[in-house]
């Protein structure tokens, strides 16, 4: 990357804080929209946030909430979980936000490991799930509900709060910028998860490489429809929005996305793999039900469409009468296509935090959508790799952020270090390890290969290469990617680890299976009777046979199981972050596992 734009990054995000920020934007766009919820009436301004979070403060400060004191956040996407999270940050606190999806034991984990001095909940009926582990958690001191009517709740909060503006103005200006901003736990796919704290310059420093890198307006309309959890939605939900004074609109419910993109309309877009995924299944699912001649004139578009993006992904010249017909096309066909999805005005859609079949890629950009593939980790604040609209690879995740270094180890482990990298993981007993070695470099645990022009392409997680019994190295994700790019495949793991060949466990989307099934006039109804449906065992044989077609010999799935059930952060299979816990997987599969292998 260049390094005058290195160098700009650094002098842009220099002796910034989130509260700084948000003082700014009270002063200078105290009248523009800050936040929004879907389907509601009202929008608070920037000043009217502020003024909320000062008051929320003061509240928080009566409990004892004090600089570098943790509080511990677990609520649904609405605006007191902005507000509260804010407040903390504006003391000196550090708030984390934990997945409602994690077990009991999992929540019990991390609310001791935190040591959270405050724990603030949604609503009664979340605390009467709380209730067994808060007494095995002495340092907690307070918990507050945000949905209640008893002295516990945060109507009660703000109400007794003292109003005291001097001492929230000298507070929160002695906000430095290497101070924690917030704790983040990681999935966990192979243990106890490990509480990341990144800085507030680690997550300014992202915002401004967003801006420098990515040419979109300032006070822009976002959605917000991840957990506040997700590293991805406290930086494009939280920060960045704070930075570029946009204007956010909470999605409070993950299945009205679609209204809500068609409503918002946003300029940017950040959708993990599996949103992409349904996208394109349920465009396929609609144009195979409109007459051949529309069907037709739609595919000789897209052909258009993919050729141009193939020219641009290799850098070529577009000839001056392709871009013509591209523009002509799109203006006729595609933008009226993408519309329908809210997705029409899409400067950047992007997509990470795991991978994404190529064959996905490639049928979203022949309707116009171009995804661009970011790399990265909660470690690294978020993207650590970026592909842009003018610099892009397909099937890699990009170059290597401003002012970041990369490199690879000799086993092809990706190794990063610069000012994405968090300060390090929480201790128990407080104190923070760091993440990196003498020399700065992070081990990220992913494994990849770099291209000559620099465009990184992740291959493996370090972790989860399978070794057969051969001695052969292969890339589980690769296989995996290939069946997922079938739309009636939500999930896929590939077997392998010192057996004679490999296998693989696959599901059916819920969703997208039924569909298809009913416009084949297939009887079954539920997923467990599609796992057993003629029609649809021969279709995903179908999908192996292809899949195998472009995998080497050792790679070739030899034989595959398809079950009857779906794969959810609720019964375990995932991560709440969609992230196969293979562990779990193969643990709780041995059976159908063991007679893949004649076992």
């Amino acid at each position: 990357m260049d390094s005058d734009l290195a160098r700009r990054c650094a002098d842009t995000a220099r002796g910034l804080t989130v509260p700084a920020l948000l003082h700014r934007n009270a002063t200078e766009y105290g009248d523009l929209p800050a936040l929004s919820v879907l389907g509601q009436d009202g929008t608070r301004t920037w000043r009217e946030l502020r003024d909320e979070v000062a008051v929320l403060s003061r509240g928080l400060a009566d409990l004892g909430l004090r600089s570098g004191d943790r509080l511990l956040i677990m609520m649904s996407s609405r605006p007191e979980h902005w507000l509260v999270d804010l407040a903390a940050v504006h003391l000196g606190a550090v708030p984390s936000t934990v997945y409602a999806t994690l077990s009991d034991s999992q929540l019990q984990y991390v609310a001791a490991h935190s040591a959270a001095e405050i724990l603030v909940l949604e609503n009664d009926a979340s605390y009467d799930r709380w209730k067994p582990i808060l007494a095995e958690l002495p340092g907690l001191r307070h918990v507050v509900i945000v949905d209640s009517e008893g002295d516990q709740s945060l109507r009660q909060l703000i109400a007794g709060a003292e109003a005291d503006s001097a001492a929230f103005e000298k507070t929160w200006r002695e906000v430095r910028p290497e101070q924690p901003v917030t704790l983040l736990y990681t999935s966990g796919t192979t243990g106890d998860p490990k509480g990341v704290v990144l800085t507030h310059h680690n997550v300014i420093y992202q915002s401004v490489i967003l801006e420098q890198t990515v040419e979109t307006p300032d006070h822009a309309d976002s959605l917000a429809y991840l957990p506040l959890a997700h590293i991805a939605e406290r930086m494009l939900g939280i920060y960045n929005p704070i930075y570029r004074a946009g204007h956010v609109t909470i999605c409070p419910d993950p299945t009205q996305l679609l209204a809500g993109l068609v409503r918002i309309r946003p300029i940017a877009f950040f959708g993990v793999p599996r949103i992409w995924e349904k996208m394109v299944a349920g465009v396929q699912g609609q144009l195979a039900t409109v007459d051949p001649p529309v069907r037709a004139a739609i595919d000789a578009a897209r052909a258009v469409a993919l050729e141009v993006y193939r020219l641009r992904g290799a850098e070529q010249e577009v000839p001056e009468d392709l871009a013509a017909r591209r523009a002509a096309i799109d203006a006729q066909v595609l933008r009226p296509l993408r519309a329908r999805l809210g997705l029409d005005n899409l400067v950047w859609p992007s997509s990470g935090a795991a991978p994404i079949p190529v064959d996905v890629l490639l049928y979203l950009a022949s309707l116009g959508v171009d995804v661009l593939e970011v790399w990265g980790m909660t470690e690294t604040t978020g993207t650590c790799t970026i592909n842009t609209p003018e610099h892009f690879r397909t099937g890699s995740v990009g170059r290597v952020n401003p002012g970041m270094e990369l490199r690879l180890g000799e086993d092809g482990e990706i190794l990063v270090r610069g000012p994405l990298v968090c300060a390090g993981y929480l201790r128990a007993d407080g104190g923070i390890d760091p993440v990196t070695d003498a020399d700065g470099w992070l081990a990220t645990g992913d494994v990849g290969t770099l291209d000559a022009d620099g465009f990184l392409t992740i291959t493996d997680r370090k972790k989860e290469l399978i070794i057969n019994s051969s001695g052969k190295n292969i890339s589980p994700a690769q296989i995996e990617n290939l069946l997922r790019a079938h739309p009636l495949i939500a999930q896929a793991v590939a077997i392998g680890d010192r057996r004679p060949y490999v296998t693989a466990l696959i599901v059916l989307d819920e969703e997208a299976a039924p569909v298809w099934a009913r416009s084949r006039g297939v009887a079954a109804a539920t997923v467990a009777e599609l796992a057993a449906d003629p029609a649809v065992t021969a279709e995903i044989g179908a999908a192996v046979e292809a899949a195998n077609a472009k995998l080497a010999r050792p790679e070739q799935i030899k034989t595959y199981r398809i079950l009857g059930s779906g794969w959810t952060p609720e019964s375990g299979e995932l991560t709440p972050t969609l992230k196969l816990r293979r562990r779990i997987i193969q643990e709780r599969y041995a059976g159908e596992i063991g007679e893949l292998y004649g076992e």
